[in-house]
């Protein structure tokens, strides 16, 4: 009865002084209680100052399902299993990746309080530009956002190009002689793996976007079998043996790293932790396509967050238990570890390809997802004028449902910087680097804003921390201020040309290319979002609320 009156006031007729998103009345009585809530969705976004352009389609769950393919576990530790392996070993493995859950736990409830008051695409750089002093609004929104793009851009990157190296260690599962795979892995060879794989994620997200969240929720229950063939087959095979408890969750040696102190190793070694927790704040973009954004977006990120860490715990403890020989493992020129463990532990060529099969697929699940959110973070940055080239970037192709030429863009960046590899073999810890390193930064900008601001603006947050609040914000903090010296580092010493971390020149490259377009356009011309000013958006809301005209 509630809804029903609640909409009843929303489809009020207003003068043409007033404006308001009219609302569909009802054919029955009962009017459907999902369609006046996506109405009410629509209406805040308006309060905000923008338009609903696409159609929210998604449920809790299935945020709660996106939100698990960004992360991908277990083809995140996967794909990553080199550094803490490199690092420290098995207590690097197991401990980092519950250090780092623990960590982002934090960064996702706060996050999550802020997206609750801000549902909309721009994410955290619209939240940032309205909860920050006015002196600081645009310049610290403008850092904000240029980082949540080159974030979502360079992760998606790494998700696919990582996908490639994966795919080649997978095939070399297969031995031409002993030791010696079927594939070469050329340069050329990765290249065009990941080409394929970036022109496949990008035509299913931009053709089959309504039927995305099907593919979300199949990706839940091809995990779930993965992981139980994967502990079940390699945990009975065993072929070599098995470790003690003792030296899985205790046995710590950072002597193949190559670094003097033992802190500083294992801290290197989170680069895997951080790498498949980094899509936290991704789904934020896609917060336009929610039934309810203020409640449903906040409660998957901190829900994605719990199932992760025991997924990935399902993962990494078995593949410990089993560890071949370390030296040779971090030996090995693909940089890929997991196959060859596999492999070791059931002792087949065809049983590893079968159990590695799983992997394989979810990582696409995730190219795909990675893809999505991508392309709504520069669609969102773009209609506030802040990328080159707004105007093409902003629009939306209705007949597909999705910002197409965003999500060209995306892809037209990651081909050019897949380049890089032909260069360096230790591209991709760039790429992986790069993209924690700016998701990360753009996470702590507004929950550093609101934390300085005392949280003031959380006081009708739909999803609230109450005092943990503060405990939250600091840590989140800290561990962004670690992570960004962190994983400019190289995983090992010494360096040569050839392994040296190359995140941090990608980063500065980003970083000039945003200052330089601020300079020239931004400063004179860059105004942030359409609403400027926090209470407006307040009154807005509360006039929405009302049932009442909204003035622009």
């Amino acid at each position: 009865m509630a809804s029903n009156l609640a909409h009843d006031q929303h489809s009020a007729v207003f003068d043409d002084k007033a404006y308001r998103r009219p609302s569909k009345q009802p054919s029955i009585a009962n009017r459907d209680h999902v369609d006046s809530d996506v109405n009410s969705a629509d209406d805040v976004l308006e309060a905000m100052g923008y338009t609903s352009e696409l159609k929210r389609t998604r449920s809790t769950f299935h945020v709660i399902f996106m939100s698990f393919v960004l992360a991908s576990i277990p083809y995140g530790l996967a794909t990553t299993f080199f550094y803490p392996l490199i690092a420290g070993g098995p207590a690097n493995i197991i401990w980092g990746w519950v250090t780092v859950s623990c960590i982002i736990l934090c960064v996702a409830a706060s996050l999550g309080e802020i997206t609750s008051v801000y549902p909309c695409a721009g994410g955290v750089y619209y939240q940032t530009f309205m909860i920050a002093p006015p002196s600081m609004k645009r310049i610290a929104s403008w850092i904000c956002g240029w980082a949540f793009v080159v974030g979502n851009i360079t992760i998606t990157l790494a998700v696919n190009f990582g996908t490639s190296l994966f795919l080649i260690a997978c095939i070399n599962v297969f031995e031409s002689e002993p030791g010696v795979g079927i594939l070469a892995g050329e340069p050329y060879q990765v290249y065009l793996i990941f080409l394929g794989i970036t022109l496949l994620c990008n035509a299913v997200s931009a053709l089959g976007n309504r039927y995305l969240h099907w593919l979300d929720t199949f990706a839940i229950f091809w995990t779930l079998a993965g992981l139980i063939a994967i502990v079940v087959t390699v945990l009975a095979i065993a072929k070599n043996g098995r470790h003690s408890a003792s030296y899985v969750f205790g046995e710590f040696d950072p002597s193949n790293s190559g670094w003097g102190s033992a802190g500083w190793s294992f801290c290197v070694g989170l680069l895997q932790a951080a790498y498949a927790t980094s899509s936290t704040g991704m789904i934020v973009s896609m917060c336009e396509e929610v039934k309810y954004p203020a409640t449903q977006v906040p409660k998957a990120m901190v829900a994605t967050i719990v199932i992760n860490t025991f997924a990935g715990l399902l993962f990494l403890i078995p593949l410990t238990f089993v560890l071949p020989d370390i030296p040779e493992l971090v030996a090995l020129q693909s940089g890929q570890p997991v196959p060859s463990i596999i492999k070791s532990a059931i002792g087949s060529s065809g049983g590893a390809i079968g159990v590695l099969t799983p992997l394989l697929v979810l990582g696409l699940f995730c190219g795909v997802g990675c893809t999505t959110a991508a392309s709504r973070s520069v669609w969102g940055f773009s209609r506030d004028g802040a990328i080159p080239g707004s105007r093409l970037w902003r629009s939306v192709n209705h007949k597909l449902d999705v910002p197409l030429n965003a999500m060209m863009l995306s892809m037209a960046v990651q081909l050019i910087l897949g380049l890089i590899y032909f260069g360096s073999a230790a591209a991709y810890n760039a790429f992986s680097g790069v993209g924690v390193i700016c998701l990360t930064t753009s996470y702590m900008v507004p929950i550093a804003v609101s934390l300085l601001g005392r949280r003031a603006h959380l006081k009708d947050a739909k999803f609230k921390l109450g005092p943990l609040g503060i405990f939250c914000n600091i840590v989140a903090i800290a561990w962004s201020l670690l992570a960004i010296p962190l994983f400019c580092m190289p995983s090992y010493l010494p360096v040569s040309a050839q392994t040296m971390n190359y995140a941090s020149v990608v980063f500065v490259a980003f970083l000039l290319i945003s200052a330089l377009w601020y300079v020239v356009w931004g400063k004179r011309n860059y105004q942030g979002p359409p609403i400027q000013d926090e209470d407006q958006v307040t009154q807005r809301k509360a006039s929405i609320s009302a049932g009442g005209p909204v003035e622009l």
